[in-house]
């Protein structure tokens, strides 16, 4: 259904366009499965997908650490979770004082809601920075509920 607005719009150029014997057609739909039918129709014999060659795919970092970082520089942490037909997902991404950043993602496998994996994802950067021996952390997400619980309001 169209708004009025439109349809008076669309009077207005028919109108002006009618003075040129200019005739306005409106245009028809198209249906996603239209389209896919022609794109299959139209597939070429000798398509071959693109092939992706990461041969480092499971190292996610590398750095050297020249300088002994204070013990009162803080750290932060950033953590979100995600949830859809696919699955759940949590990551966290640690960032050094020189900004250097560290991510950790993960999958679960169990059934949660969007509350449990934002605990999720926050527990797993904690856990990471606990074992980095980090001394002075601070939290960032968007789940309104973890960040007043870490507070303790």
């Amino acid at each position: 259904m169209e708004s009025t607005a439109l349809n008076g719009r669309m009077a207005q150029w028919q109108i002006l366009l009618s003075e040129f014997d200019i005739v306005y057609v409106n245009r028809k739909v198209i249906k996603g499965s239209a389209i896919a039918d022609f794109l299959a129709s139209r597939a070429l014999d000798d398509y071959e997908p693109v092939k992706f060659n990461f041969p480092n795919e499971d190292l996610m970092y590398v750095a050297t650490a020249e300088k002994d970082f204070q013990k009162d520089d803080p750290w932060k942490l950033n953590f979100d979770g995600a949830s859809n037909a696919v699955g759940n997902e949590i990551g966290a991404v640690l960032v050094s004082p020189d900004s250097d950043h560290y991510p950790f993602a993960s999958k679960l496998d169990f059934d949660c809601t969007n509350n449990m994996e934002e605990y999720e994802a926050c527990i797993m950067g904690i856990h990471a920075a606990i074992e980095g021996k980090i001394k002075v952390l601070v939290v960032y997400g968007d789940s309104a509920l973890v960040i007043y619980q870490l507070k303790g309001k």
